[in-house]
């Protein structure tokens, strides 16, 4: 296989841009949520790495890539025109599709942290900040904002995106199901020969095309806000 070009290869500050933003250490508060597994491990029997590893991957196809990611397509390149209309209208679709208290919870925590985060960098500008004071945030918009001053392509982005929230997931199966840390890394490595097919089909979807169905997603995450032990906030 040829090796790319220097020209063709991302400069390294937008490179390490991004994976600073996948990063679970990145201060937004992604590790505190488990969207719905912890639930599922309570009450839909998510006891095995198998049967947890599987539950992840349906949950990227089926949720992430039919929704958030396909958001993030669309934001990304939004807030590089300046369409500060579609931007609201995305952010809006974002919050009209958390069917639970603590889904909605988590996406406008997870956006203003990194909001904030964002205003200590030297990568958005005052009048996309002013833009950010007109809109409720919402992390997947808020995202696109931060890796939108990248020289990244949109699709490197949604990667970026995909490998942060699996990082967060798969942790939070090792903590919640509970598994070893080998059985968690067999899991993101599954997670991660499974994020690029994810990637293509949310860049594929129109506007009109987004999807948010996952009724026992929505069912479970109802009933995890009165669990009754609980390591996450969903």
């Amino acid at each position: 296989m040829r090796a790319p070009k220097d020209t063709e290869r991302l400069p390294a500050p937008s490179l390490l841009q991004l994976i600073w933003l996948a990063s679970p250490a990145l201060p937004v508060g992604g590790f505190s949520y488990s969207e719905g597994l912890e639930a599922g491990v309570d009450r839909a029997g998510i006891t095995t790495e198998t049967i947890a590893s599987n539950w992840l991957v349906d949950q990227l196809h089926l949720t992430l890539a039919r929704g958030d990611l396909a958001v993030v397509a669309k934001a990304i390149a939004a807030w590089r025109r300046g369409d500060l209309e579609h931007l609201g209208e995305l952010t809006a679709w974002v919050l009209q599709t958390r069917e639970s208290s603590e889904l909605r919870l988590q996406t406008g925590q997870m956006g203003q942290s990194l909001l904030l985060w964002l205003r200590n960098q030297a990568t958005a500008s005052q009048p996309q900040f002013e833009a950010c004071a007109q809109m409720p945030p919402t992390y997947p918009v808020i995202f696109a904002l931060a890796a939108s001053a990248t020289q990244a392509s949109v699709r490197d982005c949604l990667l970026a995106f995909a490998f942060g929230w699996a990082e967060n997931m798969v942790q939070a199966a090792v903590k919640s199901v509970p598994l070893g840390q080998n059985a968690g890394q067999r899991i993101l490595a599954r997670l991660a020969d499974e994020i690029p097919s994810a990637v293509d089909h949310a860049m594929g979807l129109m506007d009109s095309e987004r999807q948010a169905f996952a009724p026992m997603l929505a069912i479970l995450s109802s009933q995890h806000e009165t669990q009754y032990s609980r390591l996450f906030r969903s």
